[in-house]
């Protein structure tokens, strides 16, 4: 038995996508942007001010958001991988102009924003809504409570039911319209914000209950955390990290948090606030080196984060396709031309790789399994296609046992399907 009409929703840190079904097919919905129609929708936001829209505030997202700041950097507020504090107890609102949103206000924006380009297909209508969620959260204290409650504040009225499925059960699901044997795979999602795991039993095709979760794990770590290592080695140095200021008669470092909630991308923009920019600027006075810290105050102020994230992706890039690199940043004061080789990147990123193979046996435990029992793994998510990632699972199950693609989109085809199943309750987390 099929379902009426199912959403399927991957929203994720860096990319969302959600796809549609009707019968027992799962169809990505294209989403108009500058550029053409594109399943895949930038998770951010633009704002900027307009009398001429109702509150003085216009909004944009995606690669409208995108646009709209290229257009004006000066003049908006540009946010990205809000995911990101989903579960965050400590963060409370963010600070736009003279208003304030909560995580909830902010996702339910972005939903809006994304329905407007969606041509229809997000109107409420669906039975069943499964969103995607991580086996674990990012933070350093995920709350998976207060995540829960956001989300149902955020995805309420996209459809009848709503439902919660991790993220690589989804791409599992997609995965096993590929095989025409049964198998037992290791499904390995790395995107933005974390790296997720299950373990799923893929049973031979026409069976009627085809896939059988075994086991999860995940760490909040992937692609962002990668970026942070870029920054903190190349950028960082340049704003005045290890440096010290004077408070009264002695010399203290400069504390680190600073430098923390800079190279996070959920947290950059956010910097840009009377409170904030006013304690940096007192720090300014008191460094040893000031210009450092006014160079990290113009950064700020002149909502470079963006230009930043963009230099590190490019470079992230290119050190995917070739052995070395140039990252090349400019504005604010600071202009970067550094070489990079992709044994620098790989030693800086080398303790997160560690804790990414510790969740792989994490997964492997909690589904009773050895590594020589999967007869395939496949690698899902932006991040799985960074060279280092890949070679620790070649290393680990061997070049003939890996499979790849959608990398992009495979999550949320598997949600809608899933979606569609009687056992929905085999796939859910509560």
């Amino acid at each position: 038995m099929t379902h009426s009409r199912t959403l399927g929703f991957d929203f994720g840190t860096t990319n969302s996508v959600f796809a549609s079904t009707s019968g027992a097919g799962s169809d990505l919905v294209a989403l108009e942007g500058p550029d053409g129609a594109d399943p895949v929708f930038r998770s951010a936001l633009c704002f900027w001010q307009d009398e001429d829209v109702a509150g003085g505030v216009g909004v944009a997202a995606g690669p409208w958001a995108i646009a709209e700041y290229l257009d004006f950097p000066e003049g908006s507020r540009f946010i990205q991988s809000f995911k990101t504090v989903a579960a965050s107890a400590s963060f409370e609102h963010a600070g736009v102009f003279e208003r304030r949103y909560r995580f909830e206000e902010l996702g339910r924006l972005f939903l809006a924003r994304m329905g407007d380009r969606a041509g229809g297909a997000m109107d409420g209508s669906a039975r069943r809504v499964i969103v995607g969620r991580p086996v674990e959260y990012a933070g350093g204290r995920p709350d998976e409570a207060l995540a829960r409650r956001r989300y149902d504040a955020m995805f309420a009225g996209l459809g009848a039911e709503l439902h919660y499925v991790y993220e690589p059960l989804g791409a599992a699901f997609s995965y096993a319209a590929r095989l025409s044997a049964p198998a037992t795979i290791l499904v390995a999602d790395f995107g933005g914000g974390t790296s997720d795991f299950s373990l799923v039993r893929i049973a031979a095709p026409g069976t009627a209950r085809r896939c059988e979760p075994l086991g999860h794990a995940g760490v909040g770590i992937a692609g962002d955390r990668f970026d942070q290592r870029i920054v903190d080695h190349l950028v960082l140095p340049l704003l005045g990290k290890g440096g010290h200021y004077r408070s009264f008669d002695k010399i203290l470092e400069i504390p680190n948090g600073w430098f923390t909630d800079f190279s996070d991308w959920s947290r950059l923009a956010l910097m840009r606030n009377r409170r904030t920019l006013a304690e940096l600027d007192k720090l300014r006075r008191a460094a040893l080196d000031p210009d450092a810290i006014g160079r990290m105050i113009a950064v700020i102020e002149g909502e470079m984060g963006y230009r930043l994230y963009h230099a590190v992706g490019a470079l992230k890039r290119a050190l995917s396709e070739s052995k070395d690199a140039q990252f090349r940043f400019d504005g604010g004061g600071l202009r970067i031309e550094a070489d990079v080789t992709r044994v620098d990147f790989e030693a800086w990123i080398a303790p997160d790789m560690v804790r990414i193979e510790a969740a792989v046996d994490r997964a492997l435990a909690a589904a009773d399994i050895e590594a020589a029992a999967i007869d395939r793994v496949f690698l899902t998510g932006g991040t799985s296609l960074t060279p280092r990632v890949r070679r620790m699972f070649v290393d680990r199950f061997g070049e003939d046992r890996i499979d790849s693609g959608d990398e992009l989109t495979s999550i949320a085809h598997g949600l809608a399907l899933i979606g569609q199943q009687d056992d929905i309750a085999a796939w859910t987390v509560a």
